[in-house]
């Protein structure tokens, strides 16, 4: 296997090489407003340190969101052009189960929090669980659908969870107790790709907007809060 990881779901535009069982090349830039620009030539460098050529891929894994309209599908169309163009399969993974799994470390045991920045003063987020006794770094089970929702909005247990994503950093009197992770590792992307390919779990390539396009006029978007945090 040769997977090339690929998200532009936060403010990071960020690429891997994996070889199914070792990391071979990354790279990122942090910048919210240039994914269109930054994408194409992070992969190639991506690739050219891998000593890899786009030829050589078998797979392609690309972040699905949520995530601002326009920098998600910088990465959605990328993974599909090449995935279309090499005759290779895209395979689609959530952003925000990646940010949990590099939040892990910082989480012994219990239910926490992924949230980014949806903008429009809202954030994108979802619920996670460690099971009591986890080994550090094993997978962490997503317990609720991922949403969209005003900071202020958030039921009272979900704000005194600690919280990964940009959302602590841009909300921390909603939400204070913020974790250190920001934005997705395109590494770490890879990683949970790998596994879930070598299982053989479904995985869409959908995107997960959850609202219209940032550029689209519109009403106010409604909050949504998933019913399953409540005593789940």
């Amino acid at each position: 296997m040769l997977l090339l990881a690929i998200d532009t779901a936060t403010s990071a535009i960020t690429v891997a090489v994996h070889d199914g069982s070792t990391l071979l090349a990354s790279r990122a830039a942090v910048d919210p407003r240039r994914h269109t620009e930054l994408l194409a030539p992070l992969v190639a460098e991506c690739l050219d340190s891998a000593g890899v050529a786009p030829a050589d891929l078998t797979d392609v894994a690309v972040g699905t969101g949520p995530g601002p309209f326009t920098g998600l599908r910088v990465g959605l169309v990328t993974a599909r052009t090449l995935g279309w163009a090499r005759g290779i399969p895209v395979h689609g993974v959530c952003s925000l189960d990646v940010l949990a799994r590099q939040a892990v470390t910082h989480v012994e045991s219990g239910r926490f929090l992924v949230a980014t920045d949806a903008r429009r003063k809202e954030l994108y987020w979802a619920g996670y669980a460690v099971p009591p006794g986890s080994a550090p770094g094993s997978p962490v089970e997503r317990v609720t659908d991922p949403a969209v929702t005003r900071p202020a909005d958030l039921p009272s247990e979900v704000r005194s969870l600690p919280a990964a994503g940009r959302g602590a950093v841009l909300y921390p009197d909603e939400l204070p107790h913020g974790i250190p992770v920001l934005d997705v590792d395109a590494a770490v992307l890879a990683e949970v790709a790998t596994a879930r390919i070598a299982t053989g779990e479904e995985m869409p390539v959908e995107a997960l907007y959850l609202r219209r396009p940032d550029a689209a006029p519109s009403h106010a978007p409604k909050s949504t809060v998933p019913q399953g945090w409540r005593g789940a």
